[in-house]
């Protein structure tokens, strides 16, 4: 129910100009384009919409502006804890624009480039955030006609699109960095898929920091079964010849290694120190808390959205927007020999 126009009636923006005592087209200027207008004129308004009960149908201004309202965010795993904290900061971001975020799953690659194609359509979304880097550059070739796409996280080369993404670089320099300080002189890595663009710049940050140290490679795909096979790896491995520390460029892989090789009765980090990549939410509930490289995942999901948004409305963006890592020393790294 509302106050001028009763309980039966259905508010138009003709109710809203009538209580304001303004035209409808400054009704309909206040309400798509605030700025346009006298501060004393949107409060007259947004009094006037409160008293009215006034709601603006977004679908039918959609439809006049040729837009769906909605921003399609594709993620390649939903049930992994590292998008969550993302896909808040993209959707509040997002929101506070007046944009619907949609997200859709594309863990099976082998309807990647279905899925792209399904919301590449200006009746689906007016945006795509892509954060599958194994989508092909064919595939994501911008044209005037179709949504525009930004890649957050991962990003796929070839193809030239903004990026928001983390210095995963200097992310695993800090990581091998604090881990030399710590006086370990024999590392592990736990790396991810070989053609997978994180593990390419973690692997190439690990190096730069490494020197001339050397560093052993154990296979991982950032699962938590990754990490627990290499920690059986790791295990099996002469006493001797062991990583006195271990590097996994994922905390679900940091995570199974150590609940592994705690299990078969070694202790971290006195026996082996480990440091993740990500800080997902359980690392600083785990026992021992997990030592690792922060990822500002909230942040990067609101410039990821802003970004998108900036495009969208025509305007000019830098190719990449890069956002810098954290070390978060905690209990699983500690000082060696």
């Amino acid at each position: 129910m509302n106050e001028e126009t009763g309980p039966q009636s259905r508010v138009r923006l003709s109710d809203v100009a009538r209580v304001a005592g303004v035209s409808t087209a400054t009704v309909s200027r206040v309400l798509s384009n605030p700025g346009l207008v006298a501060m004393a004129t949107r409060d007259a308004v947004a009094e006037a919409v409160r008293r009215t009960g006034y709601r603006m149908n977004h679908a039918a201004r959609n439809l006049r502006k040729g837009r769906t309202g909605c921003v399609v965010a594709l993620v390649p795993n939903l049930g992994n804890p590292f998008f969550a904290k993302i896909l808040d900061g993209m959707g509040r971001g997002l929101a506070a624009e007046g944009y619907d975020l949609l997200v859709a799953d594309t863990h099976d690659h082998r309807s990647l480039a279905a899925t792209l194609h399904r919301f590449q359509d200006p009746s689906r979304a007016d945006g795509i955030i892509l954060l599958d880097g194994r989508a092909a550059a064919a595939d994501l070739r911008p044209a005037p006609d179709l949504p525009p796409v930004v890649t957050a996280c991962e990003w796929v080369p070839g193809a030239d699109l903004p990026r928001v993404m983390l210095d995963n670089r200097m992310g695993a320099r800090l990581a091998i960095t604090h881990l030399r300080q710590l006086g370990h002189r024999r590392i592990g890595l736990i790396g991810g898929p070989a053609a997978n663009v994180l593990h390419q710049a973690r692997l190439a940050g690990a190096q730069d920091a490494a020197g001339d140290l050397p560093m052993i490679q154990f296979e991982g795909d950032f699962s938590l079964q990754s990490g627990q096979e290499a920690a059986r790896r790791w295990l099996a491995m002469p006493p001797a010849s062991r990583p006195s520390a271990i590097f996994a460029f994922s905390d679900e892989m940091a995570c199974g290694f150590v609940a592994d090789v705690m299990r078969a009765g070694m202790r971290v980090p006195a026996d082996v120190s480990v440091i993740g990549f990500d800080d997902i939410e359980l690392a600083s509930h785990l026992f021992p808390a997990l030592t690792t490289i922060r990822q500002p995942k909230r942040d990067l999901g609101r410039m990821a959205a802003q970004v998108v948004l900036a495009v969208i409305a025509g305007k000019a963006v830098p190719p990449v927007t890069l956002l810098e890592p954290q070390l978060m020393p905690r209990e699983t790294t500690a000082t060696w020999g």
